[in-house]
């Protein structure tokens, strides 16, 4: 391709806004395509299959390991120089995604309708699109923001697989947390778009926006429950 490899740094305006659409409609239809997964999965799966991914917690643990494995391999795939590859990886992604999502939101629904669902989904746009609009608008650097959020990873990480094991809840003040570091990550990856990418890469670019704003909405959605109990 003539642009193939024309960093987005680089690239004139009219390429710059041509990735930055094609970016954000890839992240809009991967929500979507959530949605879709996530409706078909909870209307077919008998809810004792879904409640029993969480009820052993050697079960969630191979859940996370193979949402670690799964996501590595997406994301790899979405950087491939075929196309094909690139849309195969962010759709596997997608149902991965769907499915550590299922017993998060069948809990939610059994405990406080569909309409905390539409609250963090509100909550959640409203700060992506916050976000968003303070990396092009400011124009700061937030490229530093990097070491924290690898560290915060797997500080989290750590404490998600010792909570599975040892079977104690988190608890609020975790999910808060939780949500610092997705906004930091939205901050961060949103900051890439602008000068680490080529313009032919906006299927993993928006695979990564992707992944973070689903990490807000989790934490999101698990802090509205809290307050409902």
């Amino acid at each position: 391709m003539e642009n193939e490899n024309i960093i987005v740094a680089q690239a004139n305006d009219l390429e710059k806004a041509q990735f930055y659409k094609k970016t954000y409609s890839h992240v809009a239809l991967a929500i979507l395509a959530f949605i879709v997964v996530e409706t078909l999965l909870l209307n077919i799966l008998p809810i004792e299959w879904i409640i029993g991914m969480v009820a052993h917690k050697f079960m969630w643990l191979f859940i996370i390991g193979l949402m670690w494995l799964g996501s590595s391999l997406s994301e790899r795939l979405t950087f491939h120089p075929s196309r094909q590859q690139q849309y195969l990886g962010l759709g596997a992604y997608v149902i991965l995604q769907a499915i550590v999502f299922l017993p998060l939101i069948t809990i939610a629904m059994a405990t406080a309708g569909t309409e905390i669902l539409s609250q963090a989904a509100l909550i959640t746009l409203f700060m992506f699109s916050g976000l968003t609009a303070v990396v092009f608008i400011t124009k700061a650097d937030f490229s530093f923001l990097r070491t924290a959020i690898t560290v915060g990873g797997f500080i989290a990480l750590g404490l998600i697989v010792c909570g599975a094991i040892f079977g104690f809840n988190l608890g609020l003040w975790f999910s808060v947390g939780m949500v610092v570091l997705a906004s930091a990550s939205i901050l961060y990856e949103t900051n890439k778009l602008k000068e680490q990418y080529n313009t032919e890469q906006y299927v993993g670019a928006a695979l990564r926006l992707f992944a973070s704003v689903m990490l807000l909405f989790w934490y999101i959605l698990r802090i509205l429950m809290s307050r409902k109990n």
